[in-house]
């Protein structure tokens, strides 16, 4: 089917109320839940098992295919299956495989097969990058341009609230049933994903969608940089990189930080599902009419300062030690700010991507903001043993500046959607 058509100004009631939208909450809850398995849940399992922060921080390399995913996305824009299509039958491997690999991770020993959940981890990551690809290129192709803010609004919130499977029912679970029963039960949820795949129908491909390799891999380069000039490219590339680089950081280590201040694992689960739960529905509420009304690049700079102050909140919790009360108000921050944060720089990605090369394109621009993520969240298990929890978090605040100061290339205040839509297509 194609995407449908839409007015030119429909009101923010009709776009929510639409099956469009539906299919953008079920693909945010479906990409997020394999990548906070690998970024909340098996940093708290390892530390559980007493598993050291560095060797817990450097785990944070088996998210190399989030890097490099857009090298094999060239293949899943140019292969198809014969049963389900192009899209669906990517979404369908990819989600069977996550199940698979997730429900079977918890069996394993952290002290005696280190190397072999790390090469599982890794395998869970590729898995979740490649879905990320068709997922993201399915988005792109099913949302009308004026529907791209409040589409990928919705996905962001669903992926966001897929993190308290991971990161609020599993720690709570641990504490009553051992934890190869908690990674099955997480694992269980990849079947949201798969339910969807099974409901939707195969779009129609846009009219030049590629039908060799050297189209799908050479010409969605050679596009992005031919629409935004070399110099404008790169800098639209640096700011992927440094947008997130800080709040990243800051939160690559947040579950072992709780533990290790002192929180219980159901501590954590309980107030991490309360908290982040209201955070991440107020957030939709909060996002989807801010950036229907002010655009994307005006919410750029709004939720990027929310995203700033809010590694201050683990800061505070750093100075004050475990108490509950500031250990809710500051994930519920954390949920709000970077929560919105991600929703306004997902829409902004999807905005810079070309439809006739949606998953290359959008593959290789989550890449780029997938690299702090990788690389330098692994490096904050040693650091922290360096210079402590405090100066940790001041050093992430820190890092989250030059990315709100490219602000002024690539997002201005002033500038109009309308006249960032015309300059692009120039």
């Amino acid at each position: 089917m194609s995407p449908l058509p839409a007015s030119s100004s429909p009101s923010l009631t009709k776009q929510l109320l639409t099956r469009r939208m539906l299919i953008c909450i079920f693909t945010g809850f479906s990409s997020g839940l394999p990548l906070y398995v690998i970024y909340q849940l098996l940093p708290l399992w390892l530390r559980d098992q007493g598993v050291g922060l560095a060797e817990i921080g450097f785990f944070a390399l088996v998210g190399v295919p989030y890097t490099w995913k857009f090298i094999w996305s060239p293949l899943m824009d140019r292969f198809s299956f014969p049963m389900l299509g192009h899209r669906r039958g990517w979404m369908l491997l990819t989600q069977l495989f996550l199940l698979v690999a997730i429900a079977s991770i918890g069996f394993l020993d952290p002290q005696k097969s280190i190397w072999t959940i790390a090469y599982l981890a890794a395998a869970i990551a590729f898995f979740s990058a490649s879905q990320d690809i068709v997922l993201d290129a399915y988005r792109r192709e099913l949302l009308d341009e004026s529907e791209l803010g409040t589409g990928n609004t919705l996905h962001i919130q669903a992926y966001r609230i897929a993190g308290l499977v991971p990161g609020a029912l599993a720690p709570i679970l641990s504490d009553t049933i051992p934890w190869s029963w908690v990674f099955v039960i997480v694992a269980g949820f990849m079947l949201v994903g798969v339910a969807l795949t099974l409901s939707v129908k195969e779009l129609t491909r846009p009219l030049g969608s590629p039908r060799t390799i050297r189209e799908a891999a050479i010409d969605p380069f050679k596009e992005f940089i031919g629409r935004r000039g070399l110099k404008s490219a790169l800098t639209v590339l640096a700011f992927m990189l440094l947008y997130k680089l800080g709040d990243s950081m800051a939160t690559a280590l947040s579950y072992p930080f709780y533990y290790d201040l002192g929180f219980s694992k159901s501590e954590i689960g309980v107030i991490a599902k309360t908290a982040a739960l209201w955070s991440a529905i107020a957030g939709g509420f909060i996002a989807i009419p801010v950036m229907a009304r002010l655009g994307i690049n005006k919410c750029l700079w709004l939720f990027g300062v929310v995203q700033v102050v809010s590694i201050l909140g683990f800061w505070i919790l750093a100075q004050s030690g475990p108490d509950k009360g500031l250990l809710a108000l500051v994930i519920s921050f954390e949920y709000l700010g970077v929560g919105l944060g991600t929703a306004g720089f997902t829409a902004y990605i999807a905005r810079e991507t070309s439809i006739q090369f949606a998953a290359t394109q959008f593959a290789l621009l989550t890449a780029i903001t997938a690299l702090p993520r990788t690389f330098a969240n692994a490096l904050t298990g040693v650091i922290v043993d360096r210079i402590g929890w405090e100066q940790f978090f001041l050093l992430c605040t820190a890092l989250a500046i030059p990315g709100m100061i490219l602000l002024i290339k690539v997002a201005p205040w002033n500038t109009s959607e309308q006249a960032v839509s015309e300059s692009a297509a120039k």
